[in-house]
């Protein structure tokens, strides 16, 4: 019987392979997780959603102060910017999550590999020159920012960035040109507009966001439009220049046409993300890539390749933190001979601007293609816990099956949207039936309240409107 150095070897430390490397551990299993950032946590926590959030939030509180908000309430003040201090706290809560996760590593005995693996054969792998063997190999690689062709991101000089570069701008810049209206591009975009930057969004589709339900993706448009982003839908970048301290960007209809010139101060491009795969050394074990560039797996995350499983950003499925978690608390507890179980069709999504916007399972539209729906909508106009808060922007949708009544897909719009998408998807997970949420007592005066309206709405039984 063969001896191996480990029960399990995760290589990358994310959110999705650090999560698979402690639940491993936790199970009994002899772990070790390979990682080359000089902290632990992945693109999430070092350069994505922690430090964006914390931006995000900062700005938030700069906003209310400088545009008014607080005023409404008889708070008068007048503030002012102090970016490195925001940066600060910024760069602390990071320090202070990537340590906490090195901590949960040490409690758990998990072996931190410091360097970059590859794959020797599907046993063994080498780090940073040393080979290590595993019975299994859990790759958890995540993935980075996909490049716009003839496009140079240089985030050093802070004029043509990507999302990490936008995290880090020294300053505020008077125009912005975000280059996608996606998820990511959507939240920087916010941080600076607050903050005080012009910003202009380039997308290539007719709307923003996509892949999210159509009406929100159109009152998403109005509700920026109306905070001041100028949208240039349908439209594509041809070319970027940089002279100096500016660049000029050449844009064009997406279905063709003339073209026109915008100048900018810094250019975010943020036009999606793709798998890191390469030297990974996936040849060396026979393992190929789909035409998208991702592992294929199993149910249970196995790969083709005996021993070698893969989980998060690497595979199909939305390219999401919380859906790697949940991956490698499968994959660990499926190599552990348990059973590991994540339903895809319930991961919720969120864009954390203000307001937030978050759905869970099907579109309306996807739901229509499967058969006859039901649908229920409350605006938060009249939640009083969101009028109150001088929150009105906003609404709460609920698709549900036309003769089960099953939920099949939530909607919303509202400054916690985020956190409400939560009792959807508990909803969906256990069959909930839009009744079954409508008749649920919901405490008030929240904007949870919103969810249990539009639940009623699905059968034209709201009370408040």
């Amino acid at each position: 019987m063969a001896e191996y150095d480990y029960d399990v070897l995760v290589i990358g430390a994310g959110p999705g392979g650090y999560v698979a490397a402690i639940r491993a551990a936790q199970i009994g299993l002899k772990t070790a997780c390979a990682e080359s950032r000089e902290t632990l946590g992945g693109t999430c926590l070092n350069v994505g959603c922690i430090p964006s959030k914390a931006m995000l939030h900062a700005s938030e509180y700069f906003e209310a102060a400088a545009g008014g908000a607080m005023a409404k309430l008889g708070i008068k003040v007048t503030p002012e910017l102090d970016l490195d201090t925001m940066h600060g706290q910024r760069k602390d809560a990071v320090k202070q999550l990537t340590g906490g996760i090195e901590f949960l590593f040490r409690k758990n005995k998990v072996d931190w590999l410091k360097g970059r693996a590859s794959f020797e054969d599907a046993h063994t792998v080498t780090v940073a020159g040393k080979s290590y063997t595993a019975k299994n190999v859990v790759i958890a690689t995540g993935s980075s920012v996909t490049p716009l062709p003839g496009v140079e991101i240089d985030n050093a000089k802070g004029v043509v960035v990507d999302s990490t570069g936008a995290l880090e701008l020294a300053s505020v810049p008077k125009k912005l040109v975000v280059i996608g209206g996606g998820v990511i591009g959507l939240e920087l975009g916010s941080v600076w507009r607050r903050l005080g930057a012009e910003v202009t969004v380039v997308e290539f589709l007719d709307q923003l966001l996509p892949g999210m339900d159509g009406e929100v993706r159109k009152e998403a448009g109005r509700i920026f439009k109306k905070q001041g982003m100028e949208l240039k839908l349908s439209t594509k970048v041809t070319g970027v220049s940089v002279k100096g301290k500016k660049a000029t960007l050449t844009l064009e209809p997406a279905a063709g046409g003339e073209s026109e010139t915008l100048t900018a101060d810094a250019v975010l491009v943020s036009i999606g993300r793709r798998p890191n795969t390469e030297g990974l050394g996936l040849d060396k074990i026979g393992l190929t890539l789909n035409p998208r560039g991702q592992i294929e797996t199993g149910h249970d995350f196995a790969t083709k390749v005996d021993g070698v499983w893969a989980i998060g950003d690497v595979i199909p499925g939305p390219m999401l933190a919380h859906k790697a978690e949940d991956e490698g608390i499968a994959v660990a507890e499926n190599i552990a001979g348990l059973t590991g179980i994540v339903n895809h069709d319930v991961i919720p999504g969120v864009v954390y601007t203000m307001p937030e916007i978050a759905g869970v399972g099907l579109t309306e539209e996807a739901a229509k293609e499967r058969g006859a729906i039901k649908v229920g909508k409350f605006p938060m106009l009249a939640n009083s816990r969101a009028k109150t808060n001088h929150e009105p922007e906003g609404f709460v949708k609920v698709i549900a099956d036309a003769e089960s009544d099953r939920v099949l897909g939530v909607w919303c719009i509202a400054s916690v949207a985020g956190t409400m998408i939560a009792e959807a998807a508990l909803a969906m997970e256990f069959g909930a039936t839009s009744e079954d949420i409508a008749y649920t007592c919901h405490a008030h005066p929240t904007h949870s309240e919103a969810i249990k309206e539009a639940a009623m709405a699905v059968t034209g039984k709201p009370i408040h409107i």
